[in-house]
């Protein structure tokens, strides 16, 4: 039996970013819940244009229940699925148990199917929540190996800073005109995901490869191990290439994605950090090759 909902006290409201004051309590309930600051996105260009919040609020303006639906195109198997995100569930503690997050999950759901959207994903580390609406879990895998020798020919790169104006022109330009990093699965647009993501994570570092237009976010950890999260360029560069521009010699590669765009290969390997990627719609659509969305792409 589907559980009741219990609004007492609560004022329903949709579609509120317009609203300082409710973008204010989406911030705050995200920092509250799981720690994470979406404040910056703010300052780096504001919240994806496309986004839906659908969110509960008690009297004293606070964000009791929320959950937000957003246009989010996908490469999978080689066409573009014309698809929605859902990102920023959340219910505070003494809200829990009313069915409201299941009120603002259909009402999101439902706002999906009107729009047109053929599916939907998301992420989450309880994938059975999402199971009775129709969600299935798609296994991730990111690949690892040798790296290849650097590229002797490859342009030096220049460090990226989105906080500067003019670096966050460029990559909000440069985004709007990127191409998929892979056939397999990818993200078409991400632009509001891929600026907050380098604020959260300290370790990630952006850089500009100049001659070929390209901004690769990466890491490499003491080891020597180099890790590829995504790049952004109507083209995408050898892996040589990069690691040319970079002017690095790393001991192994880890690359965030399915490779098959960089001139290099990798071994798959199951990803094993206990997020799921669900779908929803497209009957039991699954990869043809193994694969994962880039982090810069998480939601």
């Amino acid at each position: 039996m589907a559980q009741r909902l219990d609004s007492a006290g609560l004022t329903f409201r949709q579609d509120y970013f317009g609203d300082p004051a409710g973008w204010v309590a989406l911030v705050c309930l995200l920092k509250d819940i799981f720690g994470i600051d979406i404040g910056p996105l703010q300052q780096l260009g504001g919240p994806d244009p496309t986004s839906m919040p659908f969110g509960w609020f008690d009297a004293e303006g606070q964000l009791a229940a929320n959950i937000s639906a957003f246009a989010l195109p996908f490469a999978l198997n080689g066409r573009i699925v014309h698809a929605a995100g859902l990102q920023s569930g959340a219910v505070r503690p003494p809200w829990r148990g009313r069915g409201l997050y299941r009120d603002v999950t259909v009402k999101a759901l439902d706002w999906c199917e009107k729009q047109g959207f053929e599916a939907v994903i998301l992420y989450t580390d309880k994938p059975s929540l999402y199971e009775a609406y129709g969600f299935h879990a798609i296994p991730l895998h990111r690949y690892e190996g040798a790296a290849p020798a650097p590229s002797s020919s490859a342009a030096p790169v220049r460090p990226l800073l989105p906080t500067n104006a003019d670096d966050l022109a460029l990559l909000q330009s440069l985004l709007k005109g990127r191409s998929p990093v892979s056939t397999s699965l990818a993200v078409t647009v991400n632009a509001a995901m891929f600026l907050i993501n380098t604020q959260l994570d300290p370790d990630v570092r952006i850089s500009f490869l100049t001659d070929r237009q390209a901004v690769i976010a990466w890491k490499i950890d003491e080891a020597g191990r180099f890790s590829l999260l995504d790049i952004v360029a109507a083209e995408m560069p050898p892996l040589a290439v990069i690691l040319g521009g970079l002017e690095i010699t790393p001991a192994s590669v880890e690359v965030l994605f399915r490779p098959d765009k960089l001139g290099w290969e990798g071994a798959p390997q199951p990803l094993g950090d206990g997020t799921r990627l669900m779908l929803r719609g497209l009957g039991d659509a699954t990869l043809d090759f193994p694969a994962m969305l880039s982090p810069m792409a998480e939601f």
